[in-house]
């Protein structure tokens, strides 16, 4: 007999395609809603070399920060940034939800698997209202 999975809260994100100021935004707003293996002042750096740069992040999307209201305006990121998100299906669209709050993002792409999904986004600032 076939017992059900457990339901995994974490999901790895993938940064990259933008400076590290833009990074640390979002790594600093994903902190502010979610437990996770980065301090929210973790300030990316670029790596030497011509090869592109990459940042990662692990985020528990069961551990919230309570109320996601926030005092001050959203970040603002200087350019497109592209993120992908990579981990079990609810947990990547509870912190996909929390992105859709913050940023304008567009899906590029979806990977699904039997027990994971992995999806690229393209995240840009909110135009002021």
């Amino acid at each position: 007999m076939n017992s059900p999975l457990s339901h995994a809260p974490e999901v790895e994100v993938v940064v990259s395609d933008c400076s590290p100021e833009d990074a640390g935004s979002l790594f600093a707003e994903l902190c502010r809603r979610f437990e996770s293996d980065r301090c929210a002042d973790d300030a990316p750096h670029r790596a030497e070399g011509s090869r592109p740069t990459m940042w990662t992040g692990t985020f528990d999307t069961s551990a919230t920060h309570g109320e996601p209201r926030r005092a001050e305006p959203p970040p603002h990121l200087s350019g497109p940034v592209k993120a992908e998100l990579q981990g079990e299906p609810r947990a990547v669209e509870r912190l996909r939800r929390a992105l859709d709050e913050t940023f304008d993002v567009q899906q590029l792409g979806v990977v699904a698997g039997d027990q994971e999904v992995d999806v690229e986004l393209r995240l840009e600032s909110r135009e002021p209202a």
